[in-house]
């Protein structure tokens, strides 16, 4: 990328760097419960791996920011050094693979299907998909702004702190509220910042929405693992962890590129997400209510 930073190809290069990351956010997810002895474990190690990616992105961003003013490809530099670094560290994980059965058992099948699973998982996946359109409207729209490099810069460098706080305060959210009420909280108050933003328009409500909706999404995460662990207690860990992560990220990538081929206004974008992110909430809601009504 850094030899094509005024070609065409910067584009298919940047797409297949995309679809990388989401390659490492599934094998993450299946090598986790793999290293963990516990289901409060697995709880507390997805939460610590949030707080530490949101402490080093927010960390990261004022350099990159900083180094894209001066030239683009000291920015790309820093991030090829950064995934060398990773790329040696991933050498020292432990070598042995999760080997499990090609296909599940009955009750694995059963506990999946369950509504509640069913229902959480519909709703992580609207989590996701307004996250990966939200990304990708805001990058495409920042764009042709004055300083709209340093602007999302800041998007990001605040979009991890927000992820960074949600992971930290998650733990404490689950002992007080029920998983339910963490993705109910999550998709309300997205669905309100993005009709506010939708509203006041301008690139702090941009910022502020982004931010928001990652911060959100990592209480809605944390809180489908535990659903997860809770009411399907026989299925596999690390495969049932990598199904529904995989369908996720194909949901970022396809939500992203609708925002990238429908070029909405900056304001007309936040508004989808706000409405967006209220019918999931109606729908769930509902979905809920008849479960605890039959």
């Amino acid at each position: 990328m850094i030899q094509r930073i005024n070609s065409v190809a910067l584009f298919p290069l940047a797409f297949i760097s995309l679809v990388l990351s989401r390659t490492y956010a599934v094998s993450k997810t299946a090598l986790v419960p793999t290293l963990v002895g516990s289901d409060q474990e697995l709880v507390a190690a997805n939460g610590n791996l949030g707080l530490l990616a949101g402490l080093v992105g927010f960390c990261a961003a004022v350099p990159a920011g900083l180094l894209q003013l001066v030239d683009s490809r000291l920015t790309l530099s820093m991030s090829a050094l950064m995934f060398g670094l990773a790329g040696l560290v991933s050498l020292q994980l432990p070598r042995h693979v999760a080997t499990t059965p090609d296909t599940a058992n009955d009750a694995e099948i059963t506990e999946l299907k369950g509504s509640g699973v069913r229902h959480a998982a519909l709703a992580m996946m609207l989590l996701r998909g307004i996250v990966g359109f939200l990304f990708f409207h805001v990058a495409f729209w920042l764009r042709d702004e004055q300083a709209g490099t340093a602007w999302f810069a800041l998007a990001l460098g605040l979009s991890s702190l927000a992820t960074m706080l949600a992971n930290a305060v998650s733990p404490l959210l689950r002992r007080w509220i029920s998983e339910r009420t963490m993705m109910t909280l999550s998709l309300a108050v997205i669905s309100v910042t993005g009709v506010l933003s939708g509203v006041l328009g301008g690139i702090t409500a941009g910022i502020v929405l982004i931010a928001v909706c990652n911060g959100m999404g990592s209480i809605g995460r944390l809180a489908f693992e535990s659903i997860i662990q809770r009411e399907a207690p026989d299925a596999n860990r690390a495969r049932t962890f990598v199904k529904f992560e995989t369908i996720n990220q194909l949901i970022w990538v396809c939500a992203g590129l609708a925002a990238v081929v429908f070029t909405f206004s900056g304001a007309v974008g936040f508004a989808i997400v706000g409405v967006a992110s209220a019918m999931g909430l109606i729908y769930f809601l509902s979905a809920n209510f008849g479960v605890a009504k039959s």
